[in-house]
């Protein structure tokens, strides 16, 4: 491509009044679904994405007004036809033995623990290439959100560009109403409440962590979360329900670390109390249920049952699904 091609394909884009506060990837992948965070890492760290002139982080927030540089977009991959064949008919059969819900516009996975959402430089076998198993080009479907590899439970995918923006913008409006359950150590006084504590990610590559911050500190995002108490085992660990009203990384295992409650199996944000505790479980941590307005209306709400890593935490502490209520942050609103 010529310069004088590339100078015509960068564009000018505005930051809408209801973006405000946006994060700038989030921002990019609301437009361009199909680019990846790696892609848009790219762009913004090179210095081809600038905001009013001055080169922005991936996850730099955007105000309402200001002028976002773009740079050429890549064209979605279009894969020549038949080659999603690519995917073992076992990882076919796979992919949508995950499927919880699907119509024309959504499909809603259940992610299981283990499994990555994206790929890696020693990542090979994840969600958003098993998404080839639905086709290629206009065909497959897109990512509209992540969960951590070890954490299970609902995912969604747009099916098209326009059923993707439209999903991925109430994640990015804050409009989707999401329930994890969480096994943790100990019980939380008061059993029910909310956290309000920006995080600020350190360290590098796979020792990348999340943790408190003030509010003002250089890279600190501002982080909510509310808490309930659905059961517990004595004074040994509870059963809770998280409700995330923000999106940062590991915020939900950063949060329950920070109020003296990390969430068992987690050999990131536990400590040696709850590594005891934990014993062999893995990650206990459960996208249960998302709430938001389908795209082409009325409400969408999808439920996943628990995978057999958080089975064996109900199991080894006498927890029962049925227990739980349907939506127990009804009514419940974010603290500011």
């Amino acid at each position: 491509m010529t310069d004088e091609a590339t100078k015509r394909e960068v564009k000018t884009l505005y930051v809408a009044e209801a973006e405000d506060g946006i994060r700038l990837d989030r921002w990019f992948r609301r437009r361009w679904p199909h680019l990846s965070n790696i892609q848009v890492q790219k762009m913004a760290r090179s210095g081809q994405i600038r905001v009013d002139g001055a080169r922005i982080k991936p996850e730099g927030r955007l105000t309402a007004g200001a002028a976002v540089r773009v740079p050429p977009i890549p064209d979605p991959v279009v894969r020549a036809p038949g080659e999603h064949q690519a995917l073992s008919p076992a990882d076919v059969a796979f992919a949508r033995s995950l499927v919880l819900y699907e119509d024309d516009l959504v499909i809603a996975l259940n992610k299981p623990w283990g499994l990555a959402v994206q790929g890696g430089t020693k990542t090979t076998r994840h969600v958003d290439r098993l998404l080839s198993a639905w086709g290629e080009g206009m065909e497959r479907p897109r990512l509209v959100h992540r969960l951590d590899r070890d954490t299970s439970g609902v995912l969604l995918l747009g099916k098209g560009p326009e059923a993707a923006k439209r999903l991925a913008g109430a994640f990015a409006r804050r409009q989707a109403k999401k329930t994890y359950w969480a096994l943790v150590i100990g019980l939380p006084k008061p059993t029910a409440g909310q956290i309000d504590l920006a995080l600020k990610k350190t360290g590098i590559n796979d020792y990348e962590i999340m943790r408190p911050a003030d509010t003002k500190e250089n890279g600190a995002e501002p982080a909510e979360t509310a808490y309930a108490l659905i059961s517990h085992a004595g004074q040994r660990a509870s059963w809770l329900a998280l409700r995330p009203f923000t999106g940062r990384t590991h915020q939900l295992r950063a949060h329950m670390k920070a109020i003296g409650h990390p969430i068992l199996g987690d050999p990131k944000y536990g400590d040696e109390t709850s590594a005891e505790l934990s014993g062999p479980l893995k990650l206990q941590l459960h996208a249960r249920r998302i709430e938001l307005d389908h795209p082409s209306g009325g409400k969408l709400i999808v439920e996943a049952p628990i995978s057999p890593e958080m089975r064996a935490g109900f199991q080894h502490f006498g927890f029962d699904e049925g227990e739980a209520e349907a939506d127990p942050f009804a009514g419940v609103r974010r603290m500011r």
